[in-house]
């Protein structure tokens, strides 16, 4: 045998399952605790649904409303919502440890920015043949980008090595 399918949203009419409920009119007047049945005709005398909006409450409190306009608008509500939220990115900066400094000028201007937008900053440092030796001139160069974008961004990550590259992640403040 299978089940009904689970309704999304708020319960209305038949599907309320308390007893008794704390009823709001279509002007939002309180009219007070009423059977859920004798809720449920009141509703329909004025041409709405008994719609359930606050299911948690002591007794649950139930509104005239029309339910198709009810969740339209929840619905619309929500996109906005959705709309208006910033997503965090995270950008890459990639640079060698021994950048030149009009370069690394360049590649400072675009960790600022990225940051001034709220995005989060990886600074990667890839290291070639010979220069895995001298790991220190990469660590001196991530402290002075780490020093150059202080008041702007934290450090998430503190530079790391992973295979050839050096690794560290700055975010907004």
């Amino acid at each position: 045998m299978m089940a009904p399918p689970v309704k999304s949203g708020p319960r209305y009419n038949k599907f309320i399952q308390a007893d008794k409920v704390r009823v709001i009119d279509e002007n939002g007047e309180n009219v007070g605790v009423l059977s859920t049945r004798e809720a449920i005709e009141r509703a329909a005398d004025v041409g709405l649904d008994l719609v359930e909006v606050s299911p948690n409450a002591d007794p649950p409190v139930c509104k005239f409303l029309d339910v198709g306009k009810y969740r339209y608008e929840a619905q619309k509500k929500a996109n906005a919502a959705r709309k208006t939220q910033k997503t965090q990115e995270i950008k890459e900066i990639k640079m060698r440890p021994n950048i030149d400094d009009h370069d690394y000028d360049t590649k400072m201007r675009n960790v600022q920015r990225f940051i001034g937008d709220g995005d989060k900053v990886k600074v990667t440092l890839r290291f070639r043949g010979r220069e895995l030796s001298h790991q220190q001139l990469g660590m001196n160069l991530l402290r002075r980008v780490q020093e150059d974008v202080a008041e702007i961004a934290k450090v998430e990550a503190y530079p790391r090595m992973e295979g050839r590259q050096m690794l560290m992640v700055l975010a907004p403040k």
